[in-house]
């Protein structure tokens, strides 16, 4: 037996991202790595989905739990590892378990309940025939993640060194910031693009007088996913 559809959760920006592929062999198991997307964020709702387009509401729901207890942490720190493990029923167990304090919550589903054969190749049929512009669409909302990390990263470094910088560059870097805003609402790939290679430029500025002011450094510079 094999998996009909994909399953998979939701992610930032309404992205499915899919966890077990459409024609995998049951029993089978899979894990991803997630995180978190806001300073302090102390649960995640982890939305358990099956289809095969780029978009969560485009794909059939089973179901939603959260993941409570995730200690104070900035955006992008904590590790939150989502397995979904099918077994020869096909019965769907789905966990998220966050891996600094080892709490768990899950939640067991059975997907082939409420799809005929024919709703399974309709939804097939539909993801072939959306398959470009969902792929278009799922390209400009990564960037769109991209650059709203990369602006939440530069915007925590620019407010503890921001007073170091010379006036030219601190007008440079902030000019940079605000252009990337408005890119990320724009949602257009060539804009996200620009803003995201002009914001590389922000990012060198403040490494550099980072690294002259070492003593001061406490920002993480890794962008959350």
């Amino acid at each position: 037996d094999v998996t009909p559809l994909s399953l998979g959760i939701e992610t930032h920006g309404g992205l499915f991202t899919k966890i077990i592929e459409r024609n995998s062999t049951i029993p089978t198991k899979n894990s991803l790595i997630f995180t978190t997307v806001a300073d302090n964020q102390s649960k995640v709702q982890v939305h358990v989905l099956q289809g095969e387009r780029e978009f969560s509401r485009e794909n059939k729901s089973l179901g939603k739990f959260d993941l409570i207890g995730i200690p104070p942490a900035p955006r992008g720190v904590p590790q939150i590892e989502v397995n979904f493990a099918i077994d020869s029923n096909g019965i769907v167990n789905v966990t998220a378990r966050d891996q600094a304090t080892g709490q768990s919550q899950g939640v067991q589903i059975n997907p082939a309940g409420g799809l005929s054969k024919d709703e399974i190749e309709r939804l097939v049929t539909e993801a072939e025939e959306h398959q470009r512009s969902d792929s278009n669409r799922r390209e400009v909302r990564v960037l769109q993640n991209k650059l709203e990390g990369m602006i939440y990263t530069n915007e925590k470094v620019f407010r503890e060194f921001g007073k170091l910088l010379t006036d030219g560059d601190r007008d440079l870097v902030q000019k940079m910031i605000t252009k990337a805003k408005e890119a990320v609402a724009a949602e257009e790939k060539v804009k996200l693009n620009e803003a995201i290679f002009e914001l590389q430029g922000a990012s060198r500025i403040l490494t550099g007088v980072m690294l002259y002011n070492p003593s001061k450094m406490s920002v993480p510079t890794d962008t959350p996913q």
